[in-house]
C-alpha cells in the first residue's frame, strides 16, 4: 500500500499551543479534499487559490479571496477587544496583513487593522500613534524600502513583528529590499519574519501573548 500524500501533525497544539495550518499552495484539490475530510476543525488554510477554493466549496469553509486563506470549522468566539494591530504601509500590503489576520482569527484574536500609514506620509502615523501604543503587538506590513517597521518599534512599547512584502519598483521588487532594512534595523528587540508571511507574523504575536488555541 502507498503512503498517504499528507501526515497530519495531530499533536502540534499540545505541543506548542499552535495547532497545524495547511499551506494549499502545490497540493491538489483531491489532497486538499482528504485533509478536510481528516483534520480537526477549525482548520486553517493558507495560499489557497482562488479556483481551487470554488472546487473545495462546502458549507462550514470560509473563503477569503484577498488573503488566499480558508477557514473551515468555526473559530473560537474573539477574546474581547483587540491586543493586536496589523499595520501597513500602503494598500498594497494588505494581502498579507490580511493573512495575518485572518491567522488571528482562526485562534479568536481580533485585531486592529491599520493600513495606509507609511513613512512617506509620516503624519498618517502619527494621526494613530496613541491606538498602537496601548496595545501590546504590532505587526507591520512594508515593501519598497521597508522602513516603517523600524520606525514604529522606536516609537512603541509593545512587540513589533516585522513583515516585508513583495512590493515596489527595481531593486525593491520581490521584497528583499525591505527584508534586507528590517534585519538590519537599528531599532531594539524588532522580530523580522520572511518575505510575505502574514501566518508566520501572526504566529508569533500568538505566542508573544500566549493565547494561541490549544489543539483539541
Amino acid at each position: 500500500m502507498s503512503e498517504p500524500p499528507f501526515v497530519l501533525d495531530a499533536g502540534r497544539g499540545l505541543r506548542i499551543g499552535l495547532p497545524e495550518a495547511i499551506y494549499a499552495e502545490g497540493k491538489t484539490a483531491g489532497q486538499l479534499d482528504a485533509i478536510l475530510a481528516s483534520a480537526p476543525r477549525p482548520l486553517l488554510l493558507t495560499r489557497l487559490a482562488p479556483e481551487l477554493a470554488d472546487v473545495l466549496a462546502r458549507p462550514g469553509l470560509d473563503y477569503d479571496q484577498q488573503s488566499r486563506t480558508a477557514i473551515y470549522g468555526d473559530p473560537p468566539k474573539l477574546t474581547g477587544p483587540a491586543r493586536v494591530a496589523v499595520v501597513t504601509a500602503g494598500t498594497t500590503d494588505l494581502p498579507v496583513a490580511a493573512e495575518a489576520a485572518r491567522t488571528l482569527r482562526c485562534h479568536g484574536e481580533d485585531c486592529l487593522l491599520v493600513p495606509d500609514v507609511g513613512v512617506a506620509g509620516l503624519w498618517r502615523l502619527l494621526a494613530r500613534i496613541d491606538e498602537l501604543r496601548a496595545l501590546p503587538v504590532v505587526i507591520v506590513c512594508a515593501g519598497m524600502d521597508g522602513a516603517l517597521p523600524s520606525v514604529l518599534a522606536g516609537l512603541v512599547p509593545g512587540a513589533v513583528i516585522a513583515v516585508p512584502t513583495p512590493v515596489g519598483y527595481g531593486v525593491a521588487g520581490g521584497g528583499h529590499a525591505a527584508l534586507h532594512a528590517m534585519l538590519a534595523s537599528c531599532a531594539p528587540g524588532l522580530t523580522v519574519v520572511n518575505i510575505g508571511n502574514g501566518y508566520g507574523a501572526a504566529c508569533a504575536a500568538l505566542r508573544v501573548l500566549g493565547t494561541a488555541t490549544q489543539s483539541r
